[in-house]
Formats: C-alpha cells, sequence, structure tokens
C-alpha cells in the first residue's frame, strides 16, 4: 500500500483504522472502491466496517493536518478525488472528481505545506507519464490544476519500456524537493515546488540501472538513504540521497525475492520507524520479503506467504504489516517482529480488487 515509513499511530480504545482501495468493475476490478477495515493491535484482528463506491481506487494519501484523503481513479483519462473522513465508516465525498492531468494515474501525495496536491499519471503506451499539481483549499478540497510536468525517455525492456511511466510522486524528508519515480524511463526526476504559484520546476533526473524499472521508493527516517523497489528488474537497491542536490547515486542491491524459477515484480516498500528494516510485496512469489538495512547493505531476513496472490500494496501498523492482495482480494495481517522478520497470523479478509491501503 504505501511506501512510507511504518505509522505507529492507533485510534479510540486500541483499535487502528485503515482505508483501503481497489479497482471496480469499471476498471476491470471487482472491489466496491474505499473500505473501511478496523485493526486491533493487540490480538491482530482485523474486520470490516464499511465501504463506499469510488471507481479505480489505485491509491490513497492524507492530508497532513485535515480529516481529509484523497484517491486515484485509475483510468484513461485519469481523475482524482478528495474525501472527508469519517471515524469508524467509509469516508464521504468531498466535491466531485476532477481531471488527474494525465492518464491511469497510480500514486499521489500531499505537499506538506498542505496546500497542494501531486500525482503521478502512469500513462499508456502511447501518452507520456506525467506529474500533474492541484491546489488545495483551506478545506482541503481540490482546487485548479496548477502544472502538468511530462517525462521523457525510454528503457530497453520491450514492452515496458517504450516510453515514460511515471509510478510515484513523493516529498523528500526535509520537505525540499518532490521526486518522481519512472518506470519507464529507469529515472527519478527531481523537482522543487513554487508553493505560491503551484509549478513544478526541473531540478536533476537520476539515471537509475537500465532497465530495472524502479516503482516506489522509500526513505529511512534519517534522509540519507533510500530504497527502491525495482518491478521489471525484480530487486531492492539501496540509494545514497544527496539533499541538497536531490539526486540518488547507488550503493548495493539484491533479489527481492528468494523464489526462484517464477516471474516475479516487487511491488510496495516500507521501511521501519526504526530505520534499520524493510519490507516489500513479491507479485508472482506471492511473499513479503523482509531485509535488515545495514550501513549501505541489504541483507535478506527471509519471507513470508502473503496471505493470498499478487501482493500489492503494504502498510504498516503497529507491529503488524497488511498486505493487499489483489487477484485474490484479500487484505492479511503479518506480524513484525523486534529482529524485523515477519510472521503469518492467519488473519486475512475479503477486499474486491484491493491494491492499497492507508491508516487514517
Amino acid at each position: 500500500m504505501t511506501s512510507t515509513s511504518a505509522s505507529t499511530s492507533t485510534g479510540i480504545a486500541g483499535h487502528v483504522d485503515v482505508l483501503t482501495g481497489s479497482y471496480t468493475a469499471d476498471t476491470g476490478g471487482e472491489g466496491v472502491g474505499l473500505t473501511a477495515l478496523r485493526l486491533t493491535p493487540q490480538d491482530g484482528g482485523l474486520s470490516v466496517v464499511d465501504a463506499v463506491a469510488a471507481s479505480g481506487a489505485s491509491f490513497l494519501a492524507a492530508h497532513p493536518t485535515l480529516p481529509v484523503v484523497y484517491t486515484t481513479h485509475e483510468s484513461t483519462p485519469g481523475a482524482v478525488s478528495a474525501f472527508a473522513l469519517r471515524e469508524g465508516a467509509a469516508p464521504t465525498p468531498l466535491g466531485a472528481p476532477v481531471t488527474s492531468g494525465g492518464a491511469n494515474p497510480c500514486h499521489l501525495t500531499v505537499h506538506p505545506s498542505g496546500g497542494f496536491l501531486l500525482t503521478a499519471n502512469y500513462g499508456t503506451d502511447t501518452l507520456p507519464g506525467t506529474v500533474a499539481v492541484h491546489r488545495l483549499d483551506a478545506n482541503g478540497r481540490l482546487s485548479d490544476l496548477t502544472d502538468v510536468v511530462e517525462h521523457k525517455g525510454s528503457g530497453p525492456v520491450t514492452g515496458r519500456q517504450e516510453g515514460t511511466h511515471a509510478h510515484q510522486v513523493l516529498v523528500d524528508p526535509a520537505g525540499r524537493y518532490v521526486l518522481a519515480t519512472d518506470l519507464g524511463a529507469d529515472t527519478v526526476f527531481t523537482y522543487q515546488l513554487d508553493v505560491v504559484t503551484g509549478k513544478l520546476k526541473p531540478v536533476a533526473a537520476s539515471q537509475l540501472r537500465p532497465g530495472s524499472g524502479p516503482r516506489h521508493l522509500a526513505f529511512t527516517p534519517a534522509g540519507d538513504l533510500v530504497l527502491s523497489a525495482d518491478e521489471l528488474s525484480s530487486t531492492v537497491t539501496c540509494h545514497h540521497y544527496a539533499a541538497e542536490t536531490g539526486t540518488l547515486h547507488e550503493l548495493s542491491r539484491v533479489p527481492a525475492t528468494a523464489v526462484a524459477d517464477i516471474p516475479n515484480q516487487p511491488g510496495g516498500i516500507v521501511t521501519s520507524a526504526c530505520g534499520r528494516y524493510a519490507w516489500v510485496t513479491n507479485r508472482g512469489a506471492d511473499t513479503v520479503a523482509a531485509f535488515r538495512i545495514t550501513g549501505t547493505a541489504l541483507e535478506p531476513l527471509g519471507e513470508v506467504p502473503s496471505g493470498g496472490s499478487w501482493p500489492r500494496g503494504l502498510t504498516s501498523a503497529p507491529g503488524q504489516l497488511l498486505v493487499a492482495n489483489q487477484h485474490s482480494g484479500t487484505v492479511a495481517v503479518l506480524r513484525v517482529s523486534g529482529d524485523g522478520t515477519l510472521g503469518e497470523t492467519g488473519v486475512v479478509v475479503r477486499v474486491g480488487s484491493v491494491v492499497c491501503g492507508l491508516v487514517v
């Protein structure tokens, strides 16, 4: 699900409220859209609370100060929406969907200022990947589209890298730069956001290993290391992040899974709050792999079954990870041990075509 550091927030009476997003019938799935879940961290219990329709809800992001969440509507042309949170229930629409500034939006984040929504549009075989900026009003509602930047580039993998495919947009830990991973161009593009005009200024382009297909990044808390889940090469790469220039430099990499002879695509990646561990979903192997971060090296700690088929999103909660298994339509709870290893709990709930989630 998310690709950020582990959350440790809990709700009333020790509950954690989680919102998931799913593909819907009009976007090739079987889900409702947004489903509210409730997790009990003490025993790992998980239950479905409520649901609301939202077409192709493939990624979620929360406003930093307001009880508002945002979702992509992954289609061509794409759209994004704002929803007002309600405790113990599914959120309610906060205005109508608006254009995402491209095709097939697959990731979004709210700028730390709270004034802008940033969206990564994957594109299509013929339409390029883009990053779009929407202004947010004082209530968190989506306002005008202030900028759209088009990525340029390609990679060596036939059928996946003929053009650009923006797959994630996030703000670095210092809040200085906006980073956008592009799976098609094997590049992380760096921008500065003008918080007055809402325009993105290109700053740098970090070329990653050819054919790696970077999908998502996850920073360690110190901000000097960032890990990439590389979809096309089925690897996890540790990069040095130069905060002054907004650039990445490869330090080490390891296979995302030890499962052999099965085509595999890493999906979600999460780092621990302590900065010593990382976890990655593996679509194909159908596992979640754990890694120890030692200096600049990644040490595999093993992997466990994902609790379903085609694990895509990964959400961190106190002492647990929630895995969104798209093809089986299941959300599974994994136990996180103090040494970063994972254990199965057997807790699984049905959520059709689920692909992402967010602790709210």
